[in-house]
């Protein structure tokens, strides 16, 4: 029996936030039940008002701040509160950095009571705006206008995104351009509805390093009406777009890309560099939304794998293969697996451009991993950077039968994170985790966790 004192929708009640929530919600406690309050700040005294009820949990808005955070500001952005792109735009940005670290210690607190994780300050940005160098956004018809943007948060209304605080500028004037131009010549736009229209998303990647910017039309069909004078009109936009693609999506889907493209203009890829790698990066290929940040990042991974020129690295979920070639300079010997085959073709193709030897094989990392410590190949160092679902549990046991000495575990959720490190501190020692800001200004954050056998 739930003996939880019973709260009703539209009750109101005073509430102090005591911490944030892992999607950038305040969080308090009222009567023993647990109060999830968007746009709350921990420390602040409000009175909030019940808006919805959960079996664990309740949901309540501001009815009244009572005392505000000294962390609070007015978010930059005009459209953040009907966006929800971001979720911390109302705190300050060395606040941010505060709460990240303290989402990776609720998390620890959760599921490894008890023990005692040194858990470092989160590495943020000089500037946390302008950061992210890819945009996909939407299109749709407003009367004769051509908006292009994001859903507002829980909706089916498109929001026109003329301004992003947090997309490169560049991919912010080239969607505008493309927008105008689409305008002009009368583009049948995509309708969520009746799916009828041509054009249904713009894509648009720029280089940071290289200044070279690929633009992507997703369409529901190869046919594009008035095509060639489109492509006149874009090219025009600016000189550093060198890539024009199409890309055919027929599926009412949310998926943004379909299986098909096709090259209308200029290189199939755009060349990017991180640090001293270089990648030629296709319109579907995967690669990290914040360059500046991922560098940070994998030298974070580096510092943890102490690499001496011996080791034999395996580097699990390895995707393009970024992550084992940043490492592969300190390394013996780099193995790399992954279940989708086009990433590990282009694992290939990466480490053979960069000069390096590595061997990279199709597969669940729970499956190699048996095979070579069958062939007496046990890595000295494993990475891993998995979804935000954390570790597979056949991959788990078999990390704790394979027994690599030194176990690089980089995380995008800090509550699976700690989840999986209940199993692994069976046979490991967590040494120290070092969160990362990866997205400024929303409420994820990245984690590096150096394990140790013990």
């Amino acid at each position: 029996m739930n003996d939880k004192p019973i709260i009703e929708e539209g009750q109101k009640f005073p509430l102090t936030i005591k911490r944030l929530g892992i999607n950038g919600e305040g969080i308090g406690f009222f009567k023993r039940n647990v109060i999830f309050v968007p746009g709350a700040l921990p420390g602040e005294e409000i009175t909030a008002q019940v808006t919805n009820i959960k079996r664990n949990f309740a949901e309540a808005r501001i009815l009244k701040m009572r005392k505000p955070s000294p962390h609070r500001q007015t978010p930059p952005c005009p459209i953040y509160d009907a966006c929800g792109g971001c979720q911390l735009q109302h705190m300050t940005y060395s606040q941010q950095l505060v709460e990240k670290r303290d989402l990776v210690v609720q998390a620890l607190e959760r599921y490894l009571k008890g023990t005692d994780v040194l858990v470092n300050d989160t590495i943020g940005m000089e500037d946390p705006w302008h950061y992210r160098n890819k945009s996909q956004f939407q299109t749709r018809l407003k009367g004769t206008k051509v908006i292009a943007g994001l859903f507002a948060e829980g909706s089916h209304q498109l929001l026109d995104i003329e301004q992003c605080l947090v997309q490169h500028p560049d991919t912010t004037v080239i969607t505008n351009a493309v927008k105008r131009i689409l305008e002009e010549l009368k583009m049948p736009i995509y309708d969520g509805k009746t799916m009828k229209g041509i054009l249904r998303t713009i894509v648009v990647r720029t280089g940071l390093k290289t200044g070279e910017i690929q633009l992507v039309l997703v369409t529901t069909r190869s046919k594009i009406p008035q095509k060639e004078l489109l492509l006149e009109k874009l090219q025009k936009i600016d000189t550093n777009l060198v890539s024009i693609v199409q890309n055919i999506n027929k599926e009412k889907t949310s998926l943004i890309f379909g299986e098909e493209t096709i090259t209308l203009y200029g290189k199939d890829t755009i060349h990017e560099e991180l640090g001293e790698l270089a990648f030629d990066l296709s319109a579907r290929a995967f690669f990290q939304l914040n360059p500046i940040q991922t560098v940070k990042l994998y030298d974070e991974i580096k510092r943890a794998a102490q690499l001496t020129g011996t080791e034999k690295v395996v580097d699990a979920y390895c995707g393009v293969g970024t992550i084992g070639l940043w490492l592969a300079d300190g390394a013996g010997e780099l193995r790399g697996m992954d279940i989708i085959h086009d990433s590990v073709v282009d694992a290939k193709a990466n480490a053979k451009r960069q000069g390096v030897k590595a061997k990279y094989v199709t597969g669940t990392a729970e499956k190699w991993l048996e095979l070579w410590s069958k062939e007496d190949f046990v890595p000295d160092v494993l990475t891993v950077d998995p979804p935000r679902t954390g570790l597979a549990d056949s991959l788990l046991k078999t990390i704790l039968t394979v027994k690599p000495q030194r176990f690089v575990y980089t995380s995008c959720n800090p509550s699976t994170l700690a989840k999986d490190l209940q199993q692994l501190t069976k046979v490991y020692r967590i040494k120290y985790i070092q969160p990362v800001d990866m997205f400024p200004q929303t409420a994820q954050v990245e984690a590096v966790c150096l394990l140790e056998r013990k």
